[in-house]
C-alpha cells in the first residue's frame, strides 16, 4: 500500500508508520521519535519497531499538569513552522505536487541558514 493509496478514514498512526516505511533508508540514524499524546499505546511502538528496527525508540510527551506548561522538543516544531509560515508560497498549500512543496521546504530552511552564517 502506497502513501497515497491510504484511505482518507485512516488514523494519523497508520499514517505515520506509513511515512516511515517509505523513509527508512533515510532514517538509518534515527533513534528517538518524540510523539504526544495521541501516539501512544504499544501497538504503535510495535509498529515503529518493526519498520525501523529494535534500535528505534518512541517517547511520549506527556502533560503533567493541568495548567499550561512548556512541553520539552515541541517548541523545535513549532519554531520552525513558524519560520517556515514567514515564507509567502508556503503559508498555503498551493503547490500540485508534494516534491515542489518539499523543494520550497528545503530552499526556505537554506535561505535561513545561510542569512544566520553571513550575520
Amino acid at each position: 500500500m502506497g502513501f497515497l493509496s491510504r484511505p482518507v478514514n485512516a488514523s494519523e498512526r497508520l499514517g505515520a508508520v506509513i511515512v516511515l516505511d517509505a523513509a527508512k533508508e533515510k532514517l538509518s540514524k534515527l533513534e528517538v521519535i518524540w510523539v504526544d499524546q495521541g501516539y501512544s499505546g504499544k501497538n504503535f511502538a510495535n509498529a515503529v519497531g518493526q519498520v525501523c528496527g529494535e534500535r528505534v525508540r518512541v517517547e511520549v510527551i506527556k502533560r503533567t499538569s493541568e495548567t499550561f506548561e512548556q512541553l520539552p522538543k515541541r517548541w523545535i516544531v513549532e519554531r520552525i513552522n513558524g519560520w517556515l509560515n514567514r515564507f509567502r508560497r508556503l503559508s498555503k498549500d498551493y503547490e500540485v505536487y508534494s516534491g515542489v512543496s518539499e523543494a520550497m521546504i528545503y530552499g526556505s530552511l537554506l535561505r535561513l541558514m545561510v542569512r544566520r552564517l553571513a550575520t
